[in-house]
C-alpha cells in the first residue's frame, strides 16, 4: 500500500509506464493542463475508486494525478488487469462515458446534478473551483447554479 500526501503528485503528462491506482481512503483527482495553463478535471478518485491514464503503458500519458487528501492507494501495473476489480472499472468507464455525453449537451445545472449523485461524498471535501473545473464552468457560474438549484 502506498501513502501519499495531499498535493503529491502520483503522475505527470508524458509518464510512461504509468500504473492504476485504487484508492483504499482519500481523494485523488485525473487532470489536464491546456497550452493557456488552465487546469481541466477529469475525474475524481474517492474510496473505492480506480483511477489511471487511459493510454497503454507504453505510451506517454496525457493526464497528471494529484491527491486531494492525504490518501492510502493500492497501485497495479497496466498489463495486471487480472488483478484489477472489473466492476468497478466498469463503474469508472460508465461513469465518464455519461460525463461526456453531458458535457456535449446538458445545462450547467444538470451537470452540477449529475456530480452531486455522482460524488455525494466528496462535495464538502473539495474546493469549488475543482468542482467548476470538473463542470466545464467558471466558479462564478457554479455560484449561480447552486442559487438556482436552491431557488427552484
Amino acid at each position: 500500500m502506498l501513502h501519499v500526501k495531499k498535493g503529491q503528485i502520483l503522475q505527470h503528462k508524458g509518464d510512461i509506464h504509468t500504473k492504476v491506482y485504487k484508492v483504499v481512503s482519500g481523494l485523488l483527482r485525473s487532470y489536464s493542463i491546456d497550452k493557456k495553463g488552465k487546469e481541466h478535471i477529469y475525474l475524481f478518485g474517492p474510496e473505492g475508486w480506480i483511477i489511471a491514464d487511459g493510454n497503454p503503458g507504453d505510451v506517454p500519458c496525457d493526464l497528471y494525478i494529484d491527491a486531494i487528501e492525504d490518501s492510502k492507494v493500492l497501485v497495479f501495473d497496466k498489463n495486471l488487469g487480472d488483478q484489477i476489480d472489473t466492476e468497478k472499472l466498469i463503474k469508472r468507464v460508465a461513469v465518464l462515458q455519461k460525463r461526456v455525453i453531458m458535457l456535449m449537451s446538458a445545462t450547467a445545472l444538470e451537470r452540477y446534478e449529475h456530480f452531486v449523485h455522482t460524488y455525494p461524498e466528496i462535495i464538502a471535501r473539495v474546493p469549488q473551483k475543482m468542482i467548476a473545473s470538473y463542470l466545464g464552468i467558471t466558479p462564478e457560474a457554479l455560484s449561480k447554479v447552486k442559487r438556482d438549484r436552491l431557488n427552484s
